[in-house]
């Protein structure tokens, strides 16, 4: 070997060395960022998957439309496009009422929606959504998370196919959209309202004829004079709907829906086939996007109920005490003779009024003495 190829060759090696010295420095120091890093290794081509929700919501419409819309989006970049949720608003894929039937049969794999639309299946689904002078939102999502509602929900879903999820919450509701003034319980026969759930069933007991409507076809019967009056959500969708055009007096509060929850239900066979690392995500964006709603609901309906009142003419009204305590009465006799269809629905009323009961004594020492003392 020549001299210089002696040379060139032992510092190749010490350069060498050196090299696999600095790596194994590197290699220690990588925690506290004091080396760059080295390499990564080529990506493994992640398997995705796309899932179909179904809603019963119309295309883009506020607070509920978006709201799925933004489950689905959360969902999709928080598994980086493992699992991608396209939304299909109601008619595009199947009929709105038609979702829960849709993924309970896997032609779609979620649907966005309230469970009170499933009460044909069983009266205890009011109970996830809302029930006359049920609980507040924040007292459903406490019966849910924590104090055994969803374990009964998953055991109610069941059979179905489905696995339920808190996705949303309007907060308390408006009483409605009417023609005349509502003075007495009296003002409620023969009156054609939309108001779905256990809530028509108790104006039905007071004399209306009360009917579930999808909500895109709330505004054409009102204005057809197909119904007289109508319930939808509050300050901020009903504005979006313009039943301000056809309705003059608007009624607080609503009996019917004090904290109407949102749900999302995934077939169960689906669910099951997921990783435990996407259903912790799954959890996640369900109860992420849950609490995000509800503060878009608060954030919007001042200004709206602001909006409906001085730019379109719009009378606020509040039903009297004799007229809730009417109301009230019935809601009663309505959620007491649900309780007894079956054993599935008593276990779930026996459960739901328990916290009912807690947190109605709780508010009286909390909440509402302080916002009693808020408002003077």
């Amino acid at each position: 070997m020549k001299r210089r190829d002696f040379i060139t060759g032992a510092a190749t090696g010490l350069v060498v060395g050196a090299g696999a010295l600095a790596l194994s420095a590197c290699d220690e120091q990588q925690a506290k960022q004091d080396c760059p890093a080295t390499p990564a290794a080529p990506a493994v081509q992640k398997k995705k998957r796309e899932l179909k929700m179904v809603t019963t919501w119309p295309k883009n419409f506020p607070g509920l439309g978006t709201g799925a819309q933004r489950l689905a989006d959360r969902i999709t970049a928080m598994t980086d496009g493992e699992l991608t949720v396209k939304l299909f608003a109601a008619g595009e894929l199947v009929q709105a009422f038609d979702s829960f039937d849709a993924v309970s049969g896997g032609q779609a794999e979620m649907y966005h929606g309230a469970e009170y639309y499933w009460q044909g299946k069983s009266k205890a689904f009011n109970f996830f959504a809302a029930v006359p002078f049920g609980l507040l939102a924040h007292e459903l999502d406490a019966w849910v998370h924590q104090a055994g509602g969803q374990d009964l929900w998953d055991e109610l879903a069941a059979p179905f196919n489905i696995k339920p999820f808190i996705a949303g919450n309007t907060g308390v509701q408006m009483g409605g959209w009417f023609n005349k003034e509502i003075n007495t319980v009296e003002d409620y026969k023969g009156l054609k309202i939309r108001m779905p759930g256990l809530g028509g069933e108790v104006l039905r007991r007071i004399g209306a004829a009360a009917v579930s409507l999808p909500g895109g076809e709330i505004f054409p019967s009102l204005q057809s004079g197909a119904i007289d009056a109508t319930e939808w959500v509050g300050p901020w969708n009903d504005l979006a709907f313009g039943f301000y055009k056809v309705a003059k007096y608007y009624y607080s509060p609503g009996f019917h829906e004090p904290g109407t929850a949102l749900s999302s239900g995934v077939n169960l066979e689906v669910w099951n086939s997921l990783s435990d690392s996407h259903k912790a995500i799954v959890r996640g964006a369900m109860q992420a996007e849950a609490a995000n709603m509800y503060a878009e609901f608060t954030a919007r309906n001042g200004d709206a109920l602001k909006t409906l009142i001085d730019q379109h003419g719009v009378v606020l009204k509040s039903f009297s005490d004799e007229v809730m305590l009417e109301i009230r009465k019935a809601a009663e006799e309505v959620l007491a003779e649900v309780a007894a269809a079956d054993e599935m629905t008593g276990r779930v009323y026996r459960s739901f009024v328990d916290v009912r009961r807690k947190a109605t004594n709780w508010y009286g020492i909390g909440d509402g003495p302080y916002a009693r003392v808020r408002a003077l």
